[in-house]
């Protein structure tokens, strides 16, 4: 299979980045981390605007960069979104499209109607930048991306300059994107809950390095992001209970229940499952808790907080974490391979 192979340097007056990457060649892999982690530097050499970065980059089986030669970025068929949607204010959002659209040779891998399909914008095609809100802005934006028929895509932090509301509105049109794209996207964010819902790798990034990649669920499963902790587990709807509202997901290992949002039987869909919302027992016993899982303790790890501990623990194919105090780790002596109950107080689906 092909993929975006990425070995980059840089050297810059306080900073440097130094990256040794495999990504899948489809998907949303997504580059996370703190501010000044390296994360949209990284991006920029993708793109070829790092001229003095070295190393080597193939992308789906072409050559982008090897030592000193390198395409200019002109030559790149990438789509680069950024955080702000820069529009041309003179043009409508047709001419937007064309603008770009009419810079490439390759016509065939992904219409002018798919780009305007997919990210809804069909009724918006007359309008000129002024009259639209910023969410519609940054769909028009991702839309022109496409337009040039690119073999990579780039985002980068998109949804940074939108509120709640426009971050709502434009999180179903990007996930959109990872249903029915048949090309990579590698998408930058700082953000838990953008990266849960729409990624399948996961790059963790800090001073300029890679810290932990690989698939999300399993990259997850080994971070300690303090109360964002937790993992993210691919599953389908398997049963509805319309009398209490609850919708049943099943996943390699098990199943839990969640709020029912109107799903239908057989959708795939992500669960994510905070540690703060799991507790351990040696036997399960009478409770409100409704989600009672059968697990085998996998790894005791050190939480920020030093009285707690991240219990990393495997529910058949999957990993689920709990944190829990020292003391009840200890009351419960628990250590790797134990057989022990796993009791999920509430799950987040997402489509």
């Amino acid at each position: 299979m092909s993929r975006v192979e990425v070995h980059i340097s840089l050297d810059r007056p306080g900073f440097s980045l130094d990256v040794d990457l495999n990504l899948p060649g489809r998907g949303v892999s997504a580059l996370f981390g703190p501010s000044g982690s390296g994360k949209t530097t990284l991006l920029r050499c993708i793109a070829g605007l790092e001229p003095s970065a070295q190393g080597r980059l193939c992308v789906l089986g072409e050559i982008w960069q090897e030592g000193t030669k390198r395409l200019p970025p002109h030559q790149r068929p990438i789509g680069y979104v950024f955080q702000e949607a820069s529009l041309f204010p003179h043009l409508s959002v047709m001419g937007n499209l064309m603008y770009g659209r009419k810079r490439t040779a390759i016509k065939d891998i992904f219409s002018l109607d798919q780009a305007i399909e997919l990210l809804g914008i069909g009724h918006l095609l007359e309008r000129r930048p002024e009259q639209l809100s910023g969410g519609e802005r940054q769909r028009v934006a991702i839309a022109r991306a496409l337009a040039v028929c690119p073999r990579l895509l780039l985002m980068d932090e998109p949804l940074a300059a939108l509120d709640l509301a426009r971050k709502r509105e434009i999180l179903p049109y990007l996930e959109r994107l990872h249903d029915q794209l048949e090309i990579p996207l590698i998408y930058v964010s700082h953000a838990t809950d953008e990266v849960v819902r729409l990624a399948d790798h996961l790059v963790v990034m800090n001073h300029g390095r890679v810290q932990a990649h690989g698939p999300l669920s399993e990259t997850l499963a080994c971070l300690d992001l303090g109360e964002e902790a937790g993992v993210v587990l691919q599953g389908h709807i398997g049963a509805l209970e319309p009398e209490w509202h609850l919708a049943r997901v099943d996943f390699p290992g098990g199943s839990l229940w969640a709020r029912d949002q109107g799903l239908p039987l057989g959708r795939a869909v992500r669960l994510r499952v905070l540690a703060r919302d799991v507790s351990l027992a040696q036997q399960p016993g009478v409770s409100s808790i409704q989600n009672l899982l059968a697990g085998v303790v996998d790894a005791l790890g050190e939480d920020e907080h030093p009285g707690l501990a991240l219990v990393r623990v495997h529910v058949g194919e999957s990993l689920i974490l709990a944190r829990v105090t020292k003391r009840s780790a200890a009351t419960l002596g628990i250590a790797p391979g134990q057989r022990l109950w796993v009791q999920v107080k509430s799950v987040a689906l997402m489509e």
